[in-house]
């Protein structure tokens, strides 16, 4: 995944780095040419819909608590870093059908 400086892991937890796109046809994850990974979003970029959507989509493929994830940063930008906390690395790529 994209690397995320700045940004210190915690233990048991995993940082990435994203790229939203809003108001797309479906939600789903696409692998961007150079590493990145992009997630589309129904859900329109005001009235925070978008983090939202993106909560709860990342909850539901990744099979944790919302709870479970954070936006560190980004939160008014489509480029985000979100932390998820309960699962490894290899995990989340696998869930996200990864390949980076």
């Amino acid at each position: 995944m994209k690397s995320s400086a700045g940004h210190r892991e915690k233990p048991g937890s995993v940082t990435l780095a994203v790229r939203i796109q809003p108001r797309a046809s479906k939600n789903g994850t696409v692998a961007m040419e150079g590493g990145g990974l992009k997630i589309r979003l129904t859900a329109p970029p005001v009235d925070n819909a978008a983090n939202e959507a993106l909560v709860k989509f990342l909850a539901d493929v990744l099979s944790v608590p919302k709870s479970h994830i954070e936006i560190v940063s980004g939160h008014t930008s489509r480029d985000k870093i979100i932390r998820i906390k309960g699962l490894n690395d290899a995990e989340v790529k696998r869930l996200l059908n990864y390949v980076g």
